[in-house]
């Protein structure tokens, strides 16, 4: 029999494919499309600082210091007429001490008109030595470095002490004759900017080393040095502030003189100040006689005290056939009491007529006259400074230890 085959239309079969291939796909996860590649993120550039630019440049100025001013001159000339109480001065009295600094003076060339005319005035007529000095001098009045014109003026004196020729008893304090190892270099020799500048110290193989102090000369005596004993160690140390003295001797009743010979080459320092300083004393009651007082209050620190000055002053023997002629000062030359004064040889020629004006330390009393500049002092420098020679005796001695006063120097130079 022949089979009978159904003919289906074509846009049927067509619908029946299309049907078939989405049951297909129903069928089966679709596949997900490869993955795109990320390029990295660069950061965000950082906020850069804004660049200011400088401005164009131009000239550039140079500080100038402010002008140095010039340095004060330490003498500054003036006439006659300014010098407080010039008119009412007697330098009758101050005459015998300047013909003395003559008799040392006039061998210098610009000394010598005014010493050689010196013998001719009448040392009786105080107007006639006024004339003289106004005729050959000019006053120069003293500054120092800021240009201050007043200093300090201080006093010294020529003091008595009691010792003996041999140690015993009570004189067991030795005042010392110049050491043998003692050597003094003049440094001017070498240096003439050095003048009035020595060297001192002692030989140790081929080294000059400093001599021994205070201190070590305590620690250790010169023994066979000893010129002569006294009773009093801080009469001894006053002896060598003062430079000189008398010591009457009670074994043989004699009285001589101790001068100053030499030093054992350190600075002096004043004692009284560290006694300021260590708030002993106040600073406006320091004198001598205060500072003998602190000693007596403290004589187991009197030692300490004594070595802060580590200057020691060796001596020599005079004799004292005139009593009232005063020792010598570094010119070599007796001393005038109330006459001659201390200074520092670096700011007044040794020797050169001064005038004073200051007070007196007991009662204020206004201290006006003519001064020779007839010696030295450790504790002298300064071009306003000086050290006012009282003499000898109870009154010297009282008025040397109190006299702290202040006061105006001028120098009287040749014309």
């Amino acid at each position: 029999m022949q089979s009978i085959r159904r003919r289906v239309p074509r846009s049927l079969s067509t619908s029946l494919a299309l049907v078939a291939l989405l049951l297909a796909a129903c069928g089966t996860p679709p596949t997900a499309p490869p993955p795109v590649k990320q390029q990295p993120v660069p950061p965000p550039p950082s906020k850069q600082p804004d660049i200011v630019m400088p401005p164009p440049v131009g000239p550039v100025a140079i500080p100038v210091p402010a002008p140095t001013p010039p340095p004060v001159p330490p003498m500054t000339p003036v006439s006659f007429e300014s010098l407080p109480g010039w008119q009412g001065d007697d330098l009758r009295q101050a005459w015998p001490a300047f013909i003395a600094s003559c008799r040392v003076l006039a061998k210098k060339p610009q000394w010598s008109a005014p010493c050689t005319a010196a013998p001719g005035v009448d040392a009786r007529d105080n107007a006639a030595i006024r004339r003289y000095f106004e005729t050959y001098f000019v006053p120069n009045q003293m500054r120092m470095p800021d240009g201050a014109d007043t200093g300090l003026i201080t006093g010294y004196y020529e003091p008595m002490l009691r010792g003996a020729r041999k140690r015993g008893g009570a004189f067991q304090t030795p005042l010392y004759r110049v050491p043998d190892d003692l050597i003094t270099v003049d440094l001017a020799s070498a240096y003439p900017s050095l003048k009035n500048m020595r060297l001192r110290g002692r030989l140790v193989g081929k080294t000059v080393i400093p001599y021994s102090t205070r201190a070590e000369i305590e620690r250790a005596p010169l023994n066979g040095k000893e010129l002569v004993w006294v009773d009093d160690p801080v009469e001894a140390f006053f002896l060598e502030v003062q430079g000189s003295g008398r010591v009457r001797l009670d074994d043989t009743g004699e009285t001589v003189r101790i001068a100053f010979a030499d030093q054992n080459g350190h600075p002096y320092k004043v004692i009284g100040r560290w006694l300021v300083e260590q708030g002993e004393l106040p600073a406006d009651g320091v004198s001598a006689q205060s500072i003998k007082e602190w000693i007596a209050s403290h004589p187991a620190r009197r030692q300490e005290l004594l070595n802060v000055n580590p200057s020691y002053i060796f001596f020599r023997e005079e004799r004292l056939p005139d009593p009232s002629v005063g020792p010598k000062g570094a010119l070599g030359v007796p001393l005038t009491p109330e006459r001659s004064v201390a200074v520092d040889p670096g700011q007044v020629p040794l020797g050169a007529p001064l005038f004073l004006s200051t007070t007196h330390p007991v009662d204020g009393a206004p201290i006006q006259r003519l001064m020779m500049a007839q010696d030295t002092g450790g504790a002298i420098r300064g071009a306003v400074r000086a050290d006012f020679f009282f003499g000898f005796g109870g009154n010297a001695a009282e008025y040397a230890g109190r006299m702290k006063q202040r006061g105006n120097v001028w120098v009287l130079l040749p014309k």
